[in-house]
C-alpha cells in the first residue's frame, strides 16, 4: 500500500513554532496577550474591515452574530440544509427555529427558491417578515459559502433588503474568497452581510487548532461581540457584569498560530488553485467524473475539492468509490448529511428541497491539503483511472 494521502491537514511550515514559543516565553498563554490583539488587527487589515473579534470557534462566532442580529425565542432563521450542522445549531442557542432551504447548482442556498419562499409563503408586516405557516417572525438568513464557493451576494443582499432580513455570512470555509465583478467587486466573503464569521479549525485553509473570527458591517457590533465573548465584563477589577456573557475568547497560543498562518494565506490559496486546476485537467479525461466548479465571478480560495460522480458512466457509487480509495490509502469523505433530515430538525419546516438530495448522493471530497504535492494528485488520479476501468484493489 502506498503513501497515505489525507483529505485536509494543516500546513505549519511558516513562523508557527517561533510565535508560539514567544507566547509561551511571555507566559501569556490564556485569553489575554499580545498575539490576540495582533491577530485581530491583521485579520481586519487583510479583509479590509475596520475591526475583527477573535473567538473560541466559528460556532461561537455564529452564536454571537445571531444574538447581535436580534434573533431570539420564537423567531425563525432561514438556513441551508446542505452544510455542516454547526452553521445551524447556533440558531437554537438563541431560542429561534431554523427553516431549511434547498441548494442550487453551486451547492449554495438556492436564492430563487429563497425569494419565492419570502414572496409566496410569508407576509411582510410592521413587525417583520411573518411565516404564514408558523406565524413566527423571520429575522435573519444564515448563508454558507460552501467549500469556499461564494454565493451571489448581490442577489442575496437585494432579497434581504426587500424583506428586512439580517444576513449572517458563514464564511468559515471561504477565508480569502472575494468577488471579482459587480457592485461588490473586491469584497471578501464574510464582509458584505451584516455579520461574517470565519473558522480556524484544523482542516480549514489556515488553522489555529480551533478558533474563529467575527466581523460586522457596524464596528460597534464587533466591539459588542468582543465584550459578550469575554464574559461581558464591565469592571474587570471588581468583576461587575451588566449582561450575560460567554467564555468565547481565543487563547494567546491559538492567536500566535493564527498570526503565522495568516502570513501564508495567499500562498496557501495559490497552492490550492494550482492543485485544483491539475485535478480538473486530469479528471475531465475520465468518463463519469468531474470536478465541481467554482463561481467565475469570484477569486475562490478553493478550500475543498468535490468530485461529482455520474453513475451512468462511472461504475462505482459514491460509497463504493470512497471505500476503494481508502483501500489505496487515499482519504476522502462524502458531503454532510442533510440537516433537515437529522433527528433534532426533522420536525422543522423545509422548503422544496430537491437538489441538495441529488448532490448529497453524488459528491465526494478528495485530498486538498496545502502541502499536497503534484505526485499526490497524480496518484489520486491514477487510482481513479484504474477504478473507472473496473480495476479494484485486491484485499490481502
Amino acid at each position: 500500500m502506498g503513501k497515505f494521502i489525507p483529505l485536509s491537514v494543516p500546513n505549519l511550515s511558516g513562523n508557527e513554532m517561533q510565535y508560539v514559543a514567544k507566547a509561551v516565553e511571555s507566559e501569556w498563554v490564556s485569553t489575554a496577550g499580545g498575539f490576540v490583539d495582533e491577530f485581530e488587527r491583521n485579520m481586519a487589515a487583510y479583509l479590509n474591515v475596520e475591526a475583527a473579534a477573535a473567538c473560541q470557534s466559528g460556532t461561537a462566532g455564529l452564536h454571537l452574530a445571531l444574538k447581535l442580529a436580534g434573533t431570539g425565542a420564537g423567531d425563525e432563521v432561514l438556513v441551508p440544509t446542505l452544510t455542516f450542522i454547526a452553521a445551524v445549531n447556533p440558531v437554537t442557542y438563541v431560542g429561534a427555529e431554523p427553516v431549511f432551504m434547498d441548494c442550487d447548482d453551486t451547492l449554495n442556498m438556492d436564492l430563487d427558491k429563497l425569494e419565492t419562499f419570502c414572496k409566496e409563503e410569508c407576509l411582510l408586516s410592521e413587525e417583520g417578515l411573518v411565516n404564514t405557516k408558523t406565524k413566527r417572525i423571520i429575522r435573519a438568513i444564515v448563508v454558507v459559502h460552501v467549500f469556499g464557493n461564494m454565493i451571489d451576494m448581490e442577489k442575496l443582499m437585494d432579497i434581504a433588503s426587500a424583506y428586512r432580513l439580517k444576513v449572517v455570512e458563514d464564511a468559515t470555509e471561504a477565508l480569502g474568497t472575494y468577488c471579482t465583478s459587480g457592485r461588490f467587486s473586491g469584497k471578501f466573503a464574510g464582509t458584505i452581510g451584516d455579520f461574517g464569521v470565519f473558522s480556524f479549525n484544523g482542516n480549514k485553509i489556515m488553522t489555529t487548532g480551533g478558533g474563529g473570527m467575527l466581523v460586522a458591517r457596524d464596528p460597534a457590533l464587533v466591539r459588542k461581540a468582543r465584550y459578550l465573548g469575554g464574559q461581558a465584563k464591565d469592571d474587570g477589577l471588581n468583576y461587575i457584569h451588566h449582561e450575560i456573557g460567554y467564555n468565547y475568547r481565543m487563547t494567546n497560543l491559538q492567536a500566535a498560530l493564527g498570526v503565522a498562518q495568516l502570513e501564508q494565506l495567499e500562498l496557501f490559496i495559490a497552492i490550492k488553485t494550482r492543485n485544483y486546476e491539475l485535478y480538473r485537467e486530469r479528471i475531465e479525461q475520465l468518463a463519469g467524473l468531474s470536478m465541481f466548479p467554482f463561481n467565475a465571478s469570484t477569486r475562490p480560495n478553493y478550500w475543498f475539492y468535490s468530485l461529482v460522480i455520474d453513475n451512468s458512466q462511472f461504475p462505482l457509487s459514491r460509497d463504493e468509490l470512497l471505500k476503494e480509495l481508502a483501500n489505496h490509502n487515499i482519504q476522502t469523505r462524502p458531503v454532510w448529511g442533510l440537516i433537515h433530515q437529522q433527528r433534532p430538525y426533522q420536525n422543522n419546516q423545509s422548503y422544496h428541497i430537491k437538489k441538495a438530495v441529488y448532490y448529497a448522493d453524488r459528491l465526494l471530497n478528495i485530498p486538498c491539503s496545502t502541502n499536497l504535492e503534484t505526485a499526490d494528485v497524480e496518484t489520486v488520479v491514477a487510482v481513479l483511472s484504474k477504478l473507472q476501468t473496473g480495476q479494484k484493489e485486491v484485499q490481502r
